[in-house]
């Protein structure tokens, strides 16, 4: 089975005062919900079912999805209504929902681009060791293959930014840096960025059930990247760059007329 989760529970503090009163996942880009969109983009993917997370105006996430009947789809809430748990813990939250037998394609609800999600998805189902009819092939188990197969397969490009994911040879990730203060986070403390590959993380990425075990022992609330960032050295999380990807990020205020134009483009 394809499965996916959507990212929605943010406060898209950045988009105010449209969201003062309405989700991020709702603000709407050339006529169409951020969220729609998303939707969209993997039902046509063949995604079979879709966990969306939901906090700020939750209630208005969840009559929009039942006005439109799911759009035809088996999509289930992940509710953060009393506590927004950061990407990590709300992937966790949302395990229950998920089946432990097929890789999780996750999205972030803001982000606009021309991915081939349906290629992107069985592009790491197999790198994962995921038999065809989505079984697993090797034991579903993160420490099994260690070092062997992948258990994240993050979507990487060479757009500029800030901030940069680091990646080995092979495009295993080993670290992060933000060129702009000096600060290098990885495992490896002798980690060199220069001498890495640097690539700009897109907000998709396909992530392994198996990884849930190791969250366990987490707080409530963190982010996926620093969960990433903190088990890179004993699983492999590997980028996958796409040179021809275009991506916006849809954050602000200001780029919203952008954005119309972005869709129009390049979507």
């Amino acid at each position: 089975m394809k499965q996916a989760m959507i990212f929605a529970a943010g406060l898209g503090t950045r988009l105010k005062p449209l969201t003062d009163r309405m989700p991020k996942a709702l603000v709407e880009v050339a006529g169409e919900p951020l969220l729609k969109r998303v939707v969209f983009l993997m039902k046509n993917a063949g995604m079979e079912r879709i966990v969306v997370n939901v906090h700020h105006f939750s209630g208005q996430i969840k009559d929009y999805l039942e006005r439109n009947d799911n759009f035809g789809l088996d999509i289930r809430i992940s509710d953060e209504s009393d506590m927004l748990l950061d990407t990590g813990g709300g992937l966790r939250k949302a395990s229950s929902l998920l089946s432990p037998d097929s890789p999780v394609l996750i999205h972030n609800v803001d982000i606009l681009s021309n991915t081939d999600i349906a290629w992107l998805y069985d592009y790491s189902q197999r790198l994962m060791g995921y038999g065809s009819d989505g079984g697993q092939s090797h034991a579903a188990d993160c420490s099994a293959d260690a070092g062997i197969r992948p258990v994240a397969v993050l979507l990487v490009s060479r757009r500029k930014t800030n901030r940069y994911l680091l990646f080995d040879e092979g495009m295993r990730l080993v670290g992060w840096t933000n060129i702009s203060t000096g600060e290098v986070r990885s495992p490896y403390p002798d980690l060199q960025p220069e001498k890495c590959r640097m690539y700009a993380f897109s907000g998709i990425h396909v992530f392994s059930p198996c990884l849930f075990a190791k969250m366990q022992t987490l707080p409530c609330k963190f982010p996926i990247m620093d969960f990433y960032l903190d088990n890179c050295a004993s699983s492999v999380i590997m980028g996958c760059v796409k040179d021809d990807l275009h991506l916006m990020d849809v954050g602000k205020l200001d780029t919203l007329a952008e954005a119309e134009a972005f869709v129009a483009r390049d979507i």
